[in-house]
């Protein structure tokens, strides 16, 4: 009987689950077609995270694909976390006793699959540590963070595996979009340490001009790019690869740290691992 109820009980559970997630995803649907840019949303609930902190709540990863009515033919997505206890929705929770955002708490991991050989900066894949590292290098705080932590790293290659992956801040940054572009070609073309010198390219990052940031690129890293090459399937093959990554383990600024599988929101963990 007790087995019986326990069966009952989880059975409910999981109808309750699926009840919720559907809730969640009709209302996001309908919350983001709101947005008259949009031409199609699609939103849909991939994991549900019941929270420790909250009795009733859960965490909804939730994966989103949309059109724009501009760009019909470009499809956008973006996976995030929504929590609800099925009658209210919100994008934050913050634990006062902490301080701590609970979403930092149910992001999904970083995969041993997510660790190519193609964005393998430098060390030994079997190093003792592994650093994933999502940059922009026209990010200000990337520009203070990346090549002084890729220095120390460097120096102890049985240590350290160091990752790095691009991370374009469009918005924000419109220059790099060509410039994680250049170093990718770069990359396809053996310079191994291309990435350490793009962070010397002197560019306003507001410049949308691919002649004149190709210009800075190729005087900064000693190439001789042009236009075409940033276009080749195999650039936007390995650039959409890092950005998916990105995506699946939604990351939202840069620069963002993993080490060992686990985002360190301090970025200082590194100095102290043994």
């Amino acid at each position: 009987m007790l087995k019986l109820l326990s069966t009952t009980l989880l059975l409910s559970s999981f109808i309750y689950a699926n009840n919720v997630s559907e809730k969640v995803e009709d209302f996001l649907d309908d919350k983001f077609m709101e947005n008259p840019r949009l031409k199609s949303v699609d939103v849909t609930v991939s994991d549900v995270v019941p929270l420790k902190q909250l009795a009733g709540w859960n965490a909804y990863i939730v994966d989103v694909e949309a059109y724009l009515k501009a760009q019909p033919k470009r499809l956008i997505k973006q996976r995030m976390i929504w929590f609800s206890d099925g009658r209210i929705i919100t994008k934050e929770l913050t634990d006062m006793q902490g301080g701590e955002s609970l979403t930092d708490l149910v992001k999904p991991p970083f995969k041993d699959e997510y660790y190519k050989k193609e964005n393998l900066l430098f060390g030994n894949p079997d190093a003792k540590h592994k650093v994933a590292i999502f940059s922009d290098p026209l990010c200000p705080f990337c520009k203070g963070f990346v090549p002084g932590a890729l220095d120390y790293m460097k120096k102890d290659p049985k240590k350290f595996a160091v990752y790095y992956y691009h991370f374009p801040l469009e918005r924000l940054h419109p220059a790099s979009v060509h410039l994680v572009k250049a170093a990718a070609a770069a990359e396809l073309q053996g310079d191994k340490n291309v990435i350490e010198k793009l962070y010397h390219v002197q560019i306003n990052p507001q410049e949308r001009d691919v002649k004149k940031i190709l210009k800075a690129f190729n005087k900064a890293v000693g190439t001789k790019l042009t236009p075409k090459d940033l276009n080749t399937p195999a650039v936007i093959k390995q650039v959409n690869r890092d950005l998916d990554i990105a995506n699946a383990v939604m990351v939202g600024g840069t620069p963002t740290i993993y080490l060992d599988g686990k985002v360190d929101n301090t970025k200082k963990k590194y100095l102290k691992v043994q």
